[in-house]
């Protein structure tokens, strides 16, 4: 062996231990480090807190509440000198859901705080009053045991810094929240059958006009009762949304959010603090537009998807069906006038912007010789030979100047009058004449069987293409045939679909002319005399006014029906 080689095997022997060593573990202690000048400890009281929560406001629950608020202010109270506790506060959500924290004011709060440092202890009486959802409980417990904050839920015994508690915690919660699933469940099960017997109910608190009666049937609170009349019928005298808003915030009336049943002095009071929530457009069209106001209600207009997070979306018929209650509660409008301001917003809304709501004669006055609308001019604004005249607002625009002359205001509330009272007269010749309309022309019996043989077809065509779809997928076949196929039947299928919409719009617009009648025919049969000119009737019952190149008025109204006024 040469000299090298046996280096390295001395060198390996020397490095290889000679027995197997045995394992072996010694704790070495924290070393101690002296402190000179500490002062000494004194133990500072444990800060506890509390959490009360009840999920509604009936009367059961909110005596709940206050028995919860009470329990724990004297409980931890009374071990201020015993076990050192300081009392800090009991927090509180009242009528709010456990399943999300995103309303839970007093929740949020308590645990701002609690991560603030001001809080070491929270006791609350269970799980499902701390949290209905799981994620949402684990994730602040563990917030909290981050900065040393322990929570105690009484019923369960389960102290959170503890060992065993998260654990406990996660298996409690999660049963809290399949209850909150279950209860969810149970709730929108009895609202359905609610739905399905016609009952009604309102959020009283932000809903105009009514109150909880007994039995739970709304009921008619008059002095609001009059705020929704005045609503519509200062719409149907010609005013807009934004007007009628208007003079609502000038009067002082407090808007639906901040509605209380106020007498007349509470009335002027409200003024003089000026302190009343604003009304806006919005507002007033969702009341004009409410059908509760004629008696009737559409239920489960909206459904919920997901308990936890409480989302809502609007019904659609997609889904779930929707219930329409007829004379279901007190009215506070007649059907007909709620009718009518249906119609109203659909006219003025298919004037796209050109409506001025100044007077009922807006957009309702038109020229016979260029077509346009009369819009309204001030004479003498200043002095007493004041007046206010109606001229096309095309005459003096372009080359051609329309030969129609201006009407005085006065001119067209006199002609109304007139023609009213010959209408009157001839009342129930009229009455035969729309209902012989009614009978025949506007009768839908043979367009509802054209579109129910229509969406026949158009099912068997859309089961043809599925099955041609399928086929394609399970049986291999030349691409460009089967896409020549597909292409041919679905060409086929928009044809249906749009001989489906057409028929579906001649249905509505006999729909729509059939309902005009009706409702001009139930305001008609109320009027006996036509003494004076009201903008409420003109609006309600003409369509419009053209006027001729000799200055003759002629009035179309609703039911299709046209008479003749000479103003000479």
């Amino acid at each position: 062996m040469s000299e090298a080689g046996s280096y390295g095997s001395s060198v390996k022997r020397a490095y290889e231990p000679a027995v197997t060593r045995m394992k072996t573990v010694t704790v070495i202690p924290p070393r101690l480090q002296a402190m000179p000048g500490m002062p000494t400890f004194t133990a500072r009281p444990r800060r506890v807190a509390a959490y009360a929560r009840v999920s509604t406001n009936s009367e059961e629950q909110l005596t709940s509440y206050e028995a919860q608020v009470k329990h724990y202010t004297e409980y931890i109270k009374s071990r201020e000198h015993t076990d050192n506790w300081q009392f800090v506060s009991v927090y509180t959500d009242r009528g709010v859901t456990g399943t999300s924290m995103k309303k839970r004011e007093g929740f949020n709060q308590m645990v701002a705080d609690a991560l603030a440092g001001k809080i070491d202890l929270i006791i609350t009486k269970s799980v499902s009053r701390f949290a209905r959802n799981t994620v949402d409980t684990l994730t602040t417990i563990r917030e909290l045991k981050a900065k040393g904050v322990e929570v105690y839920f009484e019923e369960q015994n389960i102290y959170t810094l503890d060992g065993k508690g998260e654990v406990l915690l996660t298996i409690m919660s999660s049963i809290a929240q399949e209850e909150s699933r279950n209860i969810s469940e149970n709730v929108t099960w009895g609202m359905r059958r609610r739905f399905a017997e016609g009952k009604v109910s309102m959020a009283y608190g932000q809903f105009m006009g009514y109150r909880k009666g007994k039995n739970g049937v709304p009921e008619v609170v008059e002095a609001e009762a009059n705020i929704i009349r005045t609503i519509f019928r200062r719409f149907l005298e010609g005013a807009t949304p934004a007007i009628i808003a208007r003079e609502l915030n000038v009067a002082g009336i407090p808007c639906p959010s901040r509605k209380s049943l106020l007498s007349g002095d509470e009335i002027e009071a409200t003024r003089a603090r000026k302190k009343t929530s604003r009304w806006g457009p919005s507002t007033v069209e969702s009341i004009l537009t409410n059908e509760k106001y004629k008696g009737d209600a559409i239920l489960q207009k909206t459904y919920c998807t997901d308990y936890i997070r409480k989302t809502f979306v609007v019904n659609d018929g997609s889904e779930i069906p929707k219930y329409y209650a007829q004379n279901s509660h007190p009215a506070i409008v007649s059907a007909e006038v709620f009718d009518l301001a249906q119609m109203e917003l659909e006219w003025r809304r298919s004037l796209k912007g050109s409506y001025s709501g100044k007077s009922c004669f807006a957009s309702r006055v038109v020229c016979g010789d260029c077509g346009a609308f009369y819009g309204s001019k001030v004479w003498h604004s200043t002095d007493t030979y004041r007046r206010v005249i109606w001229r096309c607002n095309h005459k003096y625009e372009g080359d051609h100047r329309c030969s129609t002359p201006h009407v005085t205001q006065d001119a067209l509330e006199r002609a109304f009058v007139s023609v009213m009272q010959q209408v009157i007269a001839e009342k129930d010749a009229v009455f035969v004449v729309c209902r012989e309309v009614l009978d025949e022309v506007l009768d839908t019996t043979e367009l509802d069987r054209v579109a129910a043989r229509l969406q026949d077809q158009a099912l068997g065509m859309a089961e043809r293409v599925r099955k041609l779809v399928e086929e394609n997928a399970r049986v291999r076949r030349d691409q460009a045939e089967y896409q020549r196929e597909y292409d041919a039947l679905a060409a086929e299928h928009e044809k249906l679909a749009e001989r489906i919409w057409s028929v579906e719009q001649q249905k509505k617009d006999k729909a729509d002319r059939k309902r005009q009648i009706e409702v001009f025919l139930r305001m008609l049969e109320e009027k006996e005399v036509c003494a004076g000119f009201e903008p409420y009737t003109f609006v309600a019952l003409v369509d419009k006014v053209i006027v001729g190149q000799d200055g003759e008025l002629t009035f179309w109204f609703r039911n299709g029906m046209k008479y003749d006024y000479s103003q000479q």
